[in-house]
């Protein structure tokens, strides 16, 4: 299986690409809110009908939360130097998401000449965190969807997934002081979030990422409860010059790949080159690669793309909006100022997506789909609210006061021009 190579000029093909879409919520709409609706109405006997129903696992009041004994049970399943590899991210992606915290102006205020002015930040009160079941679990999701939040200063934090949920999983929320876990997933487990149930608490905000019917449910309940941004398949778009790795490209390109038989991956180069050593090398690596199955599919979406010159390679990569974003070139520095839409950028070679994905201390949870154009990714900010204040005195007041009634009037609320003249009786 060879990954296609698109010139420039062919437009129709670039189009193609660029016609990314979320995942197709309107398949599954009818289907997901049926169990919304019932698991609102009927809380825990729906939500454990909908559990053994499609995860297989015979739950109840009484196992359905993840105790203090499954917790031990859990570190005791899993490798030491597993354990240490996770502590090690946790304090990485801490690190720079303190950082990021400290850059947020929490309160402020500005003297005007009516008053005082301002704004202050809030922690969200709880939250829920939807971690996918997946082969062996993500407990680097948990660690990149709790520790932004637990910095925020959210007060609950409430972890769902599949039953069984793994060990590794486990161990993760423990290490992030998650306060609750519970064997619950699907579009249910997003209801029982979002209305609460006998046994789980409503939830503020949902985060994390999800199958068809996760995002579709999560999509559904948006307005009862606050999201994250919408999940799509996985997706990296490589600028590259004739001084990139074609190895380091290709093994780039593979890691993206094996996510799902969804993912995407386009290099954009203005060498012809480096596109043919490329493609000499993901042929090479892929024979030792475990997932060829997946990656064989998810080739089908790829591309390789040479461009006449770097400018045409910016300026498919602003159009696309890429969820990652690698940049190996000359001077990666210089091309990220025109860089306007990616949800995480990685500059030169020795910055891998994979990285990221783990342990280097950006956050994992990004927008996908194109919607890097008006999304960011997942941040301490998403777990704050932000409160506008204003503390007008009399004579303040009194100075807006002809120009509020002028605007209340042509709207046609009288009473909101009664509020204000009703203070100078």
């Amino acid at each position: 299986m060879k990954i296609r190579i698109i010139k420039y000029d062919k437009k129709v093909e670039l189009e193609e690409l660029l016609e990314k879409k979320l995942t197709n919520i309107e398949k599954v709409r009818d289907t997901v809110l049926k169990i919304l609706r019932d698991v609102r109405k009927n809380r825990d006997k729906a939500l454990f009908k909908y559990t053994r129903k499609f995860d297989k696992f015979d739950i109840d009041s009484t196992n359905i939360r993840i105790s203090g004994e499954d917790i031990k049970r859990a570190y005791n399943d899993i490798d030491p130097d597993f354990l240490n590899a996770l502590k090690i991210a946790k304090k990485n992606i801490e690190r720079y998401h303190r950082a990021q915290f400290r850059q947020i102006r929490r309160e402020w205020k500005v003297k005007t000449e009516i008053g005082t002015l301002g704004e202050k930040a809030t922690p969200i009160e709880s939250i829920g965190m939807y971690i996918p079941k997946g082969i062996n679990g993500y407990p680097s999701t948990v660690l990149m969807t709790s520790i932004p939040a637990k910095i925020a200063g959210v007060n609950r934090i409430v972890l769902i997934s599949a039953p069984p949920i793994s060990s590794a999983t486990i161990v993760a929320a423990d290490l992030c002081s998650v306060d609750e876990i519970y064997r619950v997933a699907g579009a249910q487990g997003i209801a029982a979030l979002a209305h609460g149930t006998e046994s789980i608490g409503r939830v503020d905000k949902i985060v994390g990422p999800g199958n068809v019917y996760v995002t579709a449910a999560k999509m559904l309940v948006y307005g009862i409860v606050d999201i994250d941004i919408p999940a799509g398949p996985s997706e990296v778009l490589i600028i590259a010059d004739r001084t990139a790795n074609p190895e380091f490209i290709a093994a780039d390109i593979l890691s993206q790949l094996e996510h799902d038989q969804d993912a995407q991956a386009v290099l954009v180069t203005d060498s012809s080159e480096i596109a043919e050593k490329t493609m000499e090398k993901i042929d090479l690596q892929f024979k030792s690669l475990k997932n060829k199955s997946t990656i064989e599919k998810s080739m089908k979406n790829s591309a390789i793309i040479i461009a006449q010159n770097i400018k045409e390679c910016i300026e498919f990569s602003n159009r696309y909006a890429p969820e990652h974003l690698e940049i190996m070139t000359e001077n990666p520095e210089g091309i990220l100022r025109e860089i306007k839409n990616a949800g995480s950028i990685f500059l030169g070679n020795y910055s891998p997506v994979a990285a990221g994905d783990y342990v280097s201390g950006t956050n994992h949870v990004l927008p996908t789909a194109g919607t890097a154009k008006f999304s960011s990714c997942l941040s301490v900010r998403d777990f704050l609210k932000f409160s506008g204040i204003q503390n007008i005195d009399r004579e303040g007041l009194k100075k807006i006061s002809n120009t509020i009634d002028r605007i209340a009037t042509y709207e046609g609320f009288d009473a909101h021009s009664t509020a204000i003249r009703i203070r100078y009786k």
